[in-house]
Parts: structure tokens; C-alpha cells; sequence
């Protein structure tokens, strides 16, 4: 893939080193949350491993809500809402609505269907050797997503901390 090179200038210089928090990941019933996204969704394309987090609980809720919503049948398998404590060497905050504009992620791209362009930032941020991306929700208005990408044991921690089944209709 070829990355324009003021997009990976804005990247780099959006980039930070050492990064922890704690985390919460939404799964479905037996699914350990080191699960990887290896078929591509908003910021990773097919064959770049991501996990997904939120940096609140009600954002977690909201992106799994979401998600639940647009199948045609609710799942019925149990819900786990994972409290994680994270730490990665290297993440690019992309939280700046400026910044996202920057790279030619507007709101209307944010919360559209279409992930080539966001996919596109996560595969050059991953290139550049980050391993995580720090991005709006474009599920809850205010919320943080974190994502891990290509999740290196050597660069990425990852440990439990809690979990609790969420109620099947529990919509906060």
C-alpha cells in the first residue's frame, strides 16, 4: 500500500510513547477478549489484526448496542463487558476533531458505513510502527474507542480485570 506523505507526517507527529488505561471491550459469550478483528472493520482492513476497547463502559455499551441493533435477530448469547488494563509502547491519538480533518476524516465519514479511509489511516498508522489508535465513537457522542493494532505481547499488555455479564436488554 502507498501512504501519502503528509498523512504519515500528521501521524507521526500525533504519535506518543508509552500509553496505559484502563479499558473495557464488550464480547459474546465464550470469546476471550484478546480476541482479534482479522476480517477489517472501521480502522483495521482485512488482515491487520485490531482489537477494539472504549475508554468508558457506556461507550463499550453503546458500539456493542450498536452493532446488536443492525443484525436481523438479537443475540441471545451471553453478553461479557471486560474491564481491561492496557499499555502499549506506541498509540496516535486521533481524538482532535481538527486533526481528523487533517487526515480527511470528517463526521460525516466518521460515523458512515464506508471504512476505506479509516482503514487506510490504521493500516499507515500500524506501517509507522504504532500499535494503537485512540479515535472518537461514532456511537456515543463524546466517547473514546482505543485500537490495537497487530497486538504484539512484546509491544502490547493486556490484562483482565474484571467482567460482568451485561443484561441482554440492558441498553445504557
Amino acid at each position: 500500500m502507498i501512504y501519502r506523505p503528509e498523512l504519515l507526517d500528521v501521524l507521526q507527529a500525533a504519535a506518543s510513547s508509552r500509553w496505559s488505561a484502563q479499558v473495557y471491550r464488550h464480547m459474546f459469550g465464550s470469546y476471550p477478549p484478546t480476541r482479534p478483528n482479522v476480517g477489517g472493520a472501521r480502522w483495521n482492513p482485512p488482515g491487520l489484526e485490531a482489537i477494539y476497547a472504549s475508554c468508558e463502559r457506556e461507550t463499550a455499551l453503546a458500539e456493542a448496542e450498536y452493532y446488536i441493533r443492525i443484525q436481523p435477530t438479537r443475540p441471545r448469547a451471553t453478553r461479557i463487558l471486560y474491564t481491561l488494563e492496557i499499555s502499549l509502547d506506541s498509540i496516535v491519538d486521533l481524538r482532535s476533531p481538527e486533526l481528523l480533518a487533517s487526515v480527511g476524516i470528517t463526521d460525516i465519514v466518521l460515523r458512515g458505513t464506508l471504512f476505506e479511509r479509516c482503514q487506510h489511516i490504521g493500516s499507515a498508522a500500524r506501517w509507522l510502527g504504532h500499535h494503537g489508535l485512540l479515535v472518537p465513537s461514532a456511537r456515543r457522542e463524546g466517547g473514546i474507542n482505543l485500537v490495537i493494532l497487530e497486538p504484539d505481547p512484546a509491544r502490547v499488555t493486556l490484562k483482565i480485570i474484571d467482567d460482568e455479564t451485561v443484561n441482554l436488554d440492558d441498553r445504557r
